[in-house]
């Protein structure tokens, strides 16, 4: 699809700056990208879902960890040995509790196979869209105007998949919980240290967002228009 009432020119300065001179206002670029969004929505979807797992799967370690430290803290007799049955692993004295090495590595794997496919998913829209691409070049977008668009689209699809992802995440982690230990779960849980968890979990899934798209995206923008409309889509 390609757009061509996308730029706004201001009128012309005799000895201006030329990119002083075309504007891509924030309203326009968010529509250009959420257009985009819909007409690829079958990718895109596969994309945040991939997102949404990873995130939920870091969301649900780090508020299972909380659940612990608030049994732990919580002095009930026996919390410590029915922690250690679960399978966390605790330290002699300790009174917080972390996510086990098992954990942490397949945390790591998950967010980079969750990286290497929204960076797959990027450069595949950036080949669809040559043409496009070229065609908004050609009507004067600058580079930065390119960059801000997948920018954006990053930043949508980021937040939905990280949401969502921290919500499930979190919701599982108490229902795990609430099936382990009973109702003492969710009664000396911390709602802060859970909202944090949640909130942490789609931090870095929002981030891994936006990092997953700053090559692709720097692809597209220096991409020269010729060579971008000679391409065949």
């Amino acid at each position: 699809m390609v757009r061509t009432d996308i730029l706004d020119r201001k009128p012309p300065e005799s000895g201006g700056d030329i990119r002083g001179q075309v504007v891509l206002p924030f309203r326009k670029a968010l529509q250009i990208s959420f257009e985009s969004l819909q007409v690829r929505f079958l990718r895109n979807c596969v994309t945040v879902t991939t997102l949404i797992l990873a995130v939920a799967f870091l969301g649900f370690t780090l508020v299972s960890a909380d659940i612990a430290t608030g049994i732990l803290r919580s002095n009930v007799p026996g919390s410590r040995q029915m922690l250690v049955r679960a399978g966390f692993d605790l330290a002699a004295g300790a009174m917080n509790v972390g996510a086990t090495a098992k954990d942490r590595w397949i945390i790591i794997l998950s967010l980079l196979v969750c990286a290497v496919g929204i960076v797959n998913a990027q450069l595949m829209s950036v080949t669809e869209r040559f043409r496009e691409i070229g065609t908004m070049k050609c009507l004067g977008a600058l580079d930065s105007f390119i960059l801000r668009l997948f920018l954006i689209e990053a930043a949508l699809q980021g937040l939905a998949g990280a949401l969502l992802g921290g919500l499930l995440g979190t919701l599982t982690a108490l229902l795990v919980g609430l099936v382990r230990f009973g109702p003492s779960a969710v009664a000396h849980t911390s709602p802060m240290d859970a909202l944090l968890s949640l909130l942490a979990a789609a931090g870095v899934g929002l981030l891994l967002s936006m990092l997953g798209v700053l090559y692709p995206a720097v692809v597209a923008a220096r991409m020269q228009p010729v060579e971008a409309m000679r391409a065949e889509e």
